[in-house]
């Protein structure tokens, strides 16, 4: 819906590196947007202007359409806005993007000027630095604290040979900085390669793969999988990292001998992605631990999974323009899901 004294862009504003627009306060319609910001919502200006600020907004995080009108309408009387969101873009992709929205002019007060850069890199790259913090403070420190004291033990004991506790917890820690390392190096590779080696495959496939992978690792486990409907997504190791973490998991925190891991693959029934639903019957993951994902200044420590394998899944996720989602089955047990965007089948490729 057009308002006649917001006006338009000048066309020397296509000539940005910065996405501009000119919203109407009231409505929240897109007026007029340059050709940045096309760019990074992968809309045209016409497709924006008949779009709600709801349809390229990640609906699974915590920002609401209501919230971004909230910010237009403080704009609109002169309070200046500036804030992080996270968008979808028009294929599917989340990013995050930084918004800046200031009233047009003193005698428009419907009309906002809104400027937005993408800022994903930035982001991944400041939460990463947040991330490798938190596991040097934290995890590392009190693996290799726990490993010191059993070998003062030893030091003091006056046994000629450690007890079996002794060294079976020295093994253990020793196994958790290793994974804590190799997660590291997960995280790490899939946010600076998240580009390179991407290839496109049918999500059952993908899934089919690791879940082989892994069966032959627990050959206990039964890992079932379901196909809904026929998904086609961009995959990389990172696709792998996280899928495996998810259901390597739901194996080893099982109390059952031949624990069952559930897999599901199909579109979102809220969003459209492809998603990859991985349940299982064991304890609920400690809230906290959740939080932590999210809140990188939280201090608790990750005991559930590899040190950090909940990290891995969101990192490794998020990379490929994703996200995880941690539910509680009503059943009992917990359910992660990873969401993708969704892409078109390969020209190449024909189906039955």
């Amino acid at each position: 819906m057009s308002s006649p004294e917001c006006g338009t862009l000048s066309p020397v504003l296509d000539t940005l590196h910065t996405g501009v627009a000119i919203y109407d306060a009231a409505s929240g319609a897109v007026i007029d947007a340059n050709a940045r910001l096309e760019e990074i919502l992968g809309y045209s200006s016409d497709q924006l202007r008949e779009l709600s600020v709801a349809e390229y907004t990640a609906n699974t995080y915590p920002h609401t359409e209501s919230e971004f009108h909230n910010r237009l309408s403080k704009a609109a009387n002169g309070s200046p806005q500036q804030f992080v969101w996270r968008a979808k873009r028009a294929d599917g992709e989340l990013i995050w993007i930084q918004v800046f929205i200031s009233r047009q002019r003193p005698t428009a007060d419907r009309c906002v000027h809104v400027e937005v850069r993408d800022i994903t890199r930035h982001y991944d790259a400041h939460h990463r630095a947040e991330l490798f913090w938190r596991v040097l403070r934290h995890n590392l420190r009190n693996e290799a604290a726990i490993i010191i004291g059993c070998a003062e033990q030893v030091m003091k004991g006056t046994e000629s040979e450690p007890s079996e506790e002794i060294i079976s917890t020295i093994r253990s820690r020793g196994e958790k900085l290793g994974n804590i390392a190799t997660s590291v190096k997960q995280i790490e590779h899939a946010v600076t390669d998240s580009q390179t080696n991407v290839v496109r495959v049918s999500a059952a496939s993908a899934v089919r793969d690791v879940a082989d992978r892994m069966g032959a690792e627990h050959p206990d486990a039964d890992i079932r999988i379901s196909e809904r409907k026929p998904m086609w997504i961009d995959v990389n190791d990172a696709f792998e990292y996280a899928l495996a973490h998810a259901v390597e998991n739901a194996i080893v925190h099982s109390d059952d001998e031949a624990p069952v891991v559930e897999i599901t693959v199909g579109p979102s029934p809220n969003t459209g992605r492809a998603e990859i639903r991985i349940e299982d019957a064991n304890s609920p993951i400690p809230p906290e631990e959740i939080a932590a994902l999210f809140s990188p200044t939280v201090t608790t420590s990750t005991s559930h999974g590899s040190g950090i394998g909940l990290f891995v899944m969101k990192w490794c996720v998020e990379s490929l323009g994703g996200e995880v989602l941690f539910e509680s089955r009503d059943s009992g047990g917990n359910a992660v899901c990873l969401l993708l965007p969704p892409k078109q089948l390969p020209d190449s490729t024909t189906t039955d």
